[in-house]
C-alpha cells in the first residue's frame, strides 16, 4: 500500500475564503469588516457562554443550529440523537473503567440540555491563521497534483492487517508534550481508513498539541475526517462551516483542553474512546458519553466500513536550522521505558461485522524514524489485552 497507506497524515488548518484585498492590499478598516463577517459566519448564536480559565469561550449552541448543518451534504439531515446500539466486548479480559477525564471549561459551568458546547472562534484565531497562510479551509482554483500528505510527518503506530472493520475501541494515556515550532504538532489518535491516495477516506480522533491551530500549548481533544486523501477542504473539530461532525453531547467540547494530564513516573491520566458504525453514521463515545457522529454520506468509501485501522502517535518535523525537531511524541520518552514513563494504547479492540468488540489479530508496529520515536508491543496475557508503548524525544544524540 506504500507509505501513505501506513501513515495517514493530518494537514493543518485551512485558508479563508475571502477577497484577496482583505489582507495586505485593502485598508485596515476593510480588513476589520471582513474579519467581523467571518466571526459572524463561524460563531453561532449562543444560549449561554462559559469563559474557561484557559482563555477559551465555550458557547452553548442549540443542537439544531450547530455548524455541522452548514455543510451542503447535511442541509436536510435528520439528527440521530443517540446511537441505536453500543458494541459489546467479546474479550476475556475484564477492563477497569478509566477514570473520567475532564475539560478545563467544566470548572466554570455546564451547557443546558438541547445545546452543544462549541469553542468560540476569536479575532486572534483568524489573524494568527492568516499569518500562517491558513484558516479553516484549504482551497484552490484548479485540481492540484496529488501530494503525499505524510511528507514532513513522523509516526510510531500500530497497524491492522487489511480487512473489514466497523469501529475500534481503546484507552490511551494523556500527556502534554513539548512542541518546538509554531507550525509543528504532536498527537495521539486512531485512524479508520479506506481507499488510497486521493481517494483515501479517514475518520480520526484523539488528543493533540498545536499552537498553530489553537494558539496555545494545551492538550486538546480533537476529531477530524477526510474523503479525498487530505486534499482540498479540511477541517478540525467544529471549526468551519463544512466540518461535518454532528455533536449530540452537551458535556464534551471537541477542540477543548483536557485536564489533568499524565506525569512522568507518576499518575497516569487516561482517555477511553470508542468509534463504531451504527447504520449510516460513525459514532464517537468518550468514556461513557456518546459525543456525536460523522454521517456516512460525507464519505465515498467508508460507508461500507474501514479496510484498515491504525493507532499511535504522530508529529510534524520542520527541520528548523537543518536539525531534527525536539518536539516530543506523547511523554517524550522511548517505548522501552514502558509504564508511567512511555505513552501507551491499551485494551485495543476492533468492531467486527457482527458488531462485536474483539481483540485485533495480526497487528504490527511501524516507526518511521525509530532513532527519534519508537514503538514496542506489550506482553500478552495481561489485563491490558492488546497494547503497546510508544514515544520519543525527537532530536537526541542518535537523532541529530
Amino acid at each position: 500500500m506504500g507509505m501513505a497507506g501506513f501513515v495517514v497524515a493530518l494537514m493543518i488548518m485551512i485558508v479563508v475564503i475571502i477577497s484577496p484585498c482583505v489582507y495586505g492590499e485593502g485598508s485596515s478598516d476593510h480588513q476589520e469588516i471582513d474579519v467581523q463577517k467571518l466571526l459572524k459566519r463561524f460563531n453561532k448564536r449562543a444560549l449561554k457562554s462559559i469563559k474557561s480559565e484557559d482563555g477559551d469561550i465555550i458557547d452553548c449552541v442549540l443542537l439544531t443550529s450547530q455548524p455541522a448543518f452548514d455543510h451542503p451534504l447535511l442541509k436536510n439531515h435528520t439528527i440521530q440523537m443517540r446511537p441505536s446500539f453500543i458494541p459489546k466486548s467479546g474479550s476475556k479480559y475484564i477492563k477497569k473503567k478509566a477514570k473520567a477525564i475532564t475539560q478545563i471549561w467544566h470548572k466554570n459551568g455546564k451547557c443546558p440540555g438541547n445545546t452543544v458546547p462549541v469553542r468560540r472562534t476569536k479575532k486572534e484565531d483568524i489573524l494568527r491563521a492568516q499569518a500562517a497562510v491558513s484558516f479553516r479551509k484549504k482551497t484552490h482554483q484548479s485540481i492540484p497534483e496529488y501530494k503525499d500528505p505524510s511528507l514532513g510527518h513522523e509516526y510510531a503506530i500500530m497497524n491492522s492487517r487489511d480487512g473489514k472493520f466497523f469501529g475500534t475501541g481503546f484507552t490511551i494515556n494523556v500527556w502534554n508534550p513539548n512542541v518546538q515550532e509554531f507550525r509543528e504538532f504532536s498527537l495521539a489518535q486512531t485512524w479508520l481508513v479506506s481507499g488510497e491516495g486521493p481517494n483515501l477516506n479517514s475518520i480520526e480522533a484523539g488528543w493533540q498539541v498545536s499552537q498553530q491551530i489553537y494558539g496555545d500549548s494545551n492538550t486538546r481533544l480533537f476529531v477530524f475526517w477526510t474523503n479525498n486523501g487530505y486534499q482540498g477542504h479540511l477541517c478540525y473539530n467544529l471549526d468551519c462551516p463544512d466540518h461535518g461532525f454532528v455533536q449530540t453531547s452537551n458535556t464534551f467540547t471537541v477542540g477543548g483542553s483536557l485536564n489533568p494530564v499524565s506525569q512522568y513516573d507518576g499518575d497516569q491520566k487516561e482517555l477511553s474512546m470508542l468509534i463504531w458504525k451504527d447504520g449510516d453514521n460513525w459514532w464517537l463515545k468518550i468514556g461513557e458519553e456518546p459525543v456525536g457522529y460523522w454521517p456516512s454520506n460525507l464519505f465515498t468509501s467508508l460507508g461500507g466500513g474501514a479496510t484498515k485501522v491504525q493507532w499511535g502517535g504522530e508529529i510534524v518535523n520542520k527541520m528548523t536550522n537543518g536539525k531534527h525537531t525536539t518536539t516530543g511524541m506523547r511523554s517524550g520518552h522511548f517505548a522501552d521505558e514502558e509504564f508511567k514513563k512511555a505513552s501507551y494504547f491499551k485494551n485495543i479492540m476492533i468492531v467486527d461485522e457482527a458488531n462485536t468488540l474483539r481483540e485485533p489479530q495480526g497487528i504490527f508496529p511501524f516507526a518511521s524514524n525509530d532513532k527519534c520515536y519508537s514503538i514496542k508491543v506489550g506482553a500478552s496475557g495481561t489485563s491490558w489485552g492488546s497494547h503497546f508503548f510508544y514515544g520519543g524525544p525527537g532530536q537526541n544524540e542518535n537523532c541529530p
